[in-house]
């Protein structure tokens, strides 16, 4: 049997014996489905992605059933997924490829970078799965392996550092089964060469890391540089009428965009007042609901949801931005993700025994 010499054989021996090879984006040539898994994996675990793929794609089984629904139909799908701004490039992506391609989903690398929300590595990675295309990825697991084995020092975000490994990155691409090849670099980066405790004797290019060699594993690739985030805190007014509560929707753009949300004022502000001259209603009764914290990449946000009985509510006020929803109907709208767990709270408050 010859030794296998090069990074790329060793990679490739090692993905048939011991990469993923069932999951349900996998063993298929169809870019539509590639492509979804692709705009869902980033920045997003394998374990998370399965089910929204799994519904997603029984919903919409084609690019053509995807660019003619709605975007609120896609964003419901899309919600508690997080990092909205990807189900907008999806949509918007399937029209482009409904307009301009004649509903035939692009397979070659320099195609689908012009299309919506694909960048060079994605659109390398649709290529190589549903054409066999030569072409290199650097998605965040794939620069972790080749900036340990290289010794690439720096932050791989850097636009120095990230020029740097894609040099690494063409120079080291299979010649033979570019499809194997890739997936081990995913492979590898997702379950052995971790960002922390990586499992380097499980590791087939282990015996030429630099990293490794220089006992530097825990320093390469370097960590974002930390700056202190920004805290915002609002309030979100919970209108409660006649057992529903008031949803706005969000602005396309923005945080959350296109979602819908419960309403929000500053801290300092009068919530009967402001209530009164931003409706027109009246409330009676009001509680406040535990904080509720979370993180955005640029900021951290508190929430301190405050629970309002509508006593008077003026009739024929239905602006085209609101709707009335229950808690347990609201679970099933686009709704961030923690909006939704917190009408998931009161659902389940709901049902407690008296």
């Amino acid at each position: 049997m010859p030794v296998l010499r090069t990074f790329a054989e060793r990679i490739v021996a090692w993905q048939r014996a011991h990469g993923r090879h069932d999951l349900p984006w996998q063993n298929t040539r169809d870019p539509y489905c590639i492509w979804l898994s692709e705009i869902m994996l980033q920045q997003t675990q394998v374990s998370a992605v399965i089910p929204y793929y799994t519904r997603f794609l029984a919903v919409f089984p084609d690019v053509g059933a995807l660019a003619h629904a709605p975007l609120d139909r896609v964003l419901e799908l899309w919600s508690g997924l997080g990092y909205y701004r990807r189900a907008h490039y999806l949509h918007a992506a399937a029209m482009t490829v409904l307009e301009d391609h004649a509903g035939t989903f692009p397979r070659d690398a320099a195609t689908l970078e012009t299309l919506p929300g694909i960048g060079r590595s994605t659109a390398a990675a649709i290529a190589v799965f549903s054409s066999g295309e030569r072409a290199a990825i650097l998605d965040g697991n794939v620069k972790r392996v080749l900036a340990r084995h290289a010794g690439v020092e720096g932050w791989p975000g850097a636009p120095k550092v990230e020029a740097v490994l894609w040099q690494v990155a063409e120079q080291r691409l299979s010649a033979a089964d570019v499809e194997g090849y890739t997936q081990g670099l995913m492979d590898l980066g997702a379950t052995v060469c971790t960002r922390t405790s990586p499992h380097c004797a499980a590791c087939p290019v282990a015996d030429d890391c630099m990293a490794r060699r220089d006992d530097r594993i825990a320093q390469v690739p370097a960590a974002r540089p930390r700056k202190a985030l920004p805290q915002r805190e609002i309030r979100l007014l919970l209108l409660e009428h006649e057992g529903c509560y008031l949803f706005e929707k969000r602005a396309p753009l923005g945080i959350w965009g296109g979602l819908w949300s419960v309403p929000e004022c500053a801290l300092a502000d009068d919530v009967e007042v402001l209530v009164r001259t931003r409706f027109g209603a009246t409330i009676d009764g009001s509680e406040a609901l535990p904080a509720i914290a979370h993180g955005f990449t640029h900021f951290a946000l508190t929430m301190y949801p405050q629970r309002m009985q509508v006593q008077r509510w003026p009739s024929g006020v239905a602006a085209p931005g609101w709707q009335w929803l229950d808690p347990a109907a609201a679970l099933d709208a686009a709704l961030p993700a923690p909006i939704k767990t917190l009408m998931r709270g009161l659902v389940t408050a709901t049902r407690q025994p008296v």
